[in-house]
């Protein structure tokens, strides 16, 4: 059977006639398509898996660039440098390597397109669904509830990068459109924390059966709420949240449906998708076998073409663009960690150890590149261009990421220090290292170990508030740069104001 990520290959046709890149584009570009679709089951599962779409983009939205997830938010952390051949080379993902963004120039127009398309969609399908005849109650309920855990996944994302976003559950009017405001954003805490909450019963726990892996589930709300509210929380102090979130990361930590896996390298295998350490992530397929003229809708993992060495010559990589080499610090810091040699692949020592081995050393390389979506030979497509067809998945959220937030929050809660450091070592341990005590300052060193090139250093930082600390030596500035600009085609004739210091 299918996977339920490599069946969004069957529905680019919808998911085009339903695209929406901006806050200002809100209706589906075919009236017909919203009034006479959504009457059957197969059309609302269709509908569902376009609300699902947009998590998976890696080109397109309103800048016509480069968009995966991972590539700008490595490029504003210490982890990696933007890279590519140039200072210009997706000068979006540079600007936000050395904090000169403006509402024009930066990385915000795909991750404002991503997250507002998937939620016009959503409230779409929310508003069509009882029309929809013959779905089961059972159904029913799964859709809706897949569908609130979508918008707010959507929104988390949004008011953790923006901050000032507006928020609205139903689809828009056109006459609506252009006098949108921004919510508060307590406004759109309480939202997520109410989809989420919402999602939660209606959600099937893990593990699901093959044709439907990618889809939310019971585990993958929880661990998202408890991020919600510690991100509400951020660096202040509120006990009863952090229990909160404490709570909810226990039911993931401790179901039977999730294991950490003995082997580290394992996790970010292609050979390895949905394993036992997956909580959400994001499928990617070769099946596809797509060309250039697909732009937009690719279904591979670009980004893994992406971050290879530039015109490499020697074992087991394929040539890539030289983008997010990882910083000298991080690499240093590294070593001596059993997670280095599956963490950073040093090319200059391979090719120095291969007769004839070489590449090009690219814009702020440094020898070191990614290596957990590293362009391995064997992984390259073998139809449409290799380079868009990597079967990589990216684990948004894995269990060692969970169990690494619990910790904090038992911590920042005042809860039980034993369970806390139960969890911190047993992260430690999978890769054999010693037991340390569960401090603050010893569980955020290990998620910079355990996760790195993963995401998500740039949101601890700033969440925890040590980003202008960490960050300040490539320009990160305080009160400034704690969020992304508003896109400057998001602010045109609407009712949008610019974040602080982006004017």
């Amino acid at each position: 059977m299918k996977r339920f990520s490599t069946y969004l290959l069957f529905l680019v046709g919808i998911a085009l006639l339903m695209s929406c890149n901006s806050i200002t584009e809100v209706s589906p570009k075919g009236q017909k398509l919203e009034s006479n679709y959504y009457q059957t089951p197969d059309e609302a599962f269709s509908a569902l898996v376009a609300a699902y779409n947009p998590i998976a983009w890696q080109t397109g939205s309103t800048d016509g660039t480069y968009i995966p997830i991972l590539g700008p938010l490595n490029s504003a952390a210490d982890e990696c440098f933007a890279g590519g051949g140039s200072a210009t080379d997706v000068i979006q993902w540079h600007a936000w390597n050395d904090y000169d963004m403006s509402g024009a120039v930066g990385p915000q127009a795909g991750y404002w397109d991503r997250s507002y398309t998937g939620i016009n969609r959503v409230n779409l399908l929310l508003k069509k669904i009882d029309g929809v005849k013959g779905l089961s109650d059972s159904m029913k309920k799964r859709y809706i509830a897949e569908a609130k855990f979508l918008r707010g996944y959507y929104y988390f994302w949004l008011v953790r990068l923006f901050k000032n976003v507006p928020l609205y559950t139903k689809p828009l009017d056109t006459g609506e459109i252009y006098q949108q405001k921004q919510a508060s954003p307590d406004s759109v805490y309480a939202q997520i924390e109410k989809d989420f909450g919402d999602a939660i019963p209606d959600l099937p726990s893990a593990p699901l059966p093959a044709n439907e892996q990618g889809r939310a589930t019971k585990g993958a709300a929880q661990v998202f709420l408890a991020k919600t509210l510690m991100w509400e929380v951020g660096s202040g102090s509120n006990q009863s949240k952090m229990q909160q979130a404490a709570d909810l990361l226990e039911q993931v930590n401790t179901s039977p449906a999730y294991h950490l896996l003995q082997n580290y390298p394992d996790i970010f295998s292609p050979d390895n998708k949905y394993n036992a350490e997956s909580i959400f992530e994001i499928g990617h397929t070769s099946a596809q076998q797509t060309g250039w003229e697909n732009w937009g809708n690719f279904r591979g993992n670009v980004y893994v073409q992406m971050v290879g060495p530039r015109n490499y010559t020697g074992p087991d990589y394929v040539s890539g663009w030289g983008f997010n080499p990882i910083t000298t610090a991080y690499a240093d810091s590294l070593k001596g960690d059993p997670r280095y040699k599956f963490t950073v692949a040093n090319i200059d020592s391979i090719v120095k150890a291969t007769p004839g081995g070489d590449y090009e050393k690219g814009y702020h390389n440094t020898g070191y590149f990614i290596k957990k979506f590293a362009p391995l030979t064997k992984y390259m497509g073998a139809n449409g261009d290799p380079a868009l067809n990597f079967p990589n998945d990216y684990i948004e959220v894995r269990l060692a990421d969970s169990y690494l937030l619990e910790a904090e929050a038992l911590v920042r809660s005042g809860g039980s220090s034993t369970k806390a450091a139960k969890y911190l070592n047993d992260v430690r341990d999978r890769v054999g290292l010693s037991p340390v005590a569960a401090t603050l300052p010893n569980i955020y060193h290990e998620r910079y170990m355990e996760l790195g090139t993963e995401g998500h250093r740039w949101f601890d930082l700033v969440r925890t508030g040590r980003a202008v600390d960490v960050l300040g030596r490539f320009g990160f500035k305080e009160g400034v740069n704690e969020v992304l600009p508003i896109p400057l085609e998001s602010l045109n004739n609407t009712q949008l104001k610019q974040n602080d210091g982006y004017n």
